[in-house]
């Protein structure tokens, strides 16, 4: 699903150059579920911007799904973020104005999905993470657990081959955080791809593989059992 060669990320501030990334090789399966560690400066919210396409590499190959994406112009880039990738955040990104149904719809809006279609799949996403009976809530009407809840379904509803959650718990509570992992171990066991970036080694021990990374290199990658 996601072949990195050699894939390195420098910025340039000033007259300083700073290697965020030093020449990563890393490969990731269809149906895998993989935790990405590592504390703050790590390298490893650079890598997540790559492998959501948030951002491009300086050197090296990112294949996503046998698509080189390491050159590609904004416009794809965009198209492949809406298409192949669910973001889930630690804030939960939800319009405060829109209910949890119409936050849910809003990606497939965007890829031109007709409103009674778009509606009726989004209902099916909130079932999914048993909360079809708030989707006429606001975010402000939810609790913590509930909104994240929401974000997952939104993450969902295209159905993009893989799921990219960022910190997914760090604003909840540790009984709410288990029950949002208990969402993402059951969405993996049922076919979905999970990248998990987390600096939390108790969260990762959850995931099927651990990679950690450090000065922006991979210092291991083991299965776990």
């Amino acid at each position: 699903m996601i072949q990195i060669t050699d894939m390195s990320k420098i910025y340039t501030m000033g007259e300083n150059r700073v290697t965020a990334l030093n020449k990563i090789n890393l490969h990731i399966s269809l149906h895998e579920f993989v935790a990405i560690v590592g504390p703050s400066g790590s390298g490893k919210s650079t890598l997540m911007n790559m492998l959501g396409c948030l951002d491009v590499p300086t050197f090296g190959s990112y294949k996503l799904d046998g698509e080189e994406v390491s050159k590609l112009k904004d416009d794809r880039l965009a198209e492949i973020r809406n298409f192949k990738i669910g973001f889930i955040f630690q804030k939960f990104n939800l319009l405060p104005k829109l209910s949890a149904l119409e936050n849910v719809e809003l990606p497939l809006i965007y890829q031109g999905v007709h409103n009674k279609e778009a509606k009726k799949r989004a209902m099916e996403a909130l079932a999914t993470v048993s909360l079809k009976e708030r989707m006429h809530h606001r975010p402000s009407e939810l609790s913590g657990g509930q909104q994240q809840r929401v974000a997952i379904a939104r993450a969902l509803v295209t159905k993009p081959p893989v799921l990219l959650a960022d910190e997914p718990t760090g604003a909840l509570d540790s009984k709410t955080g288990i029950e949002v992992m208990g969402i993402l171990k059951e969405l993996n066991s049922n076919g979905n791809t999970i990248i998990l970036i987390t600096h939390d080694n108790n969260l990762a021990a959850e995931a099927k593989r651990i990679i950690r990374i450090s000065d922006g290199e991979i210092t291991e990658d083991k299965e776990m059992v």
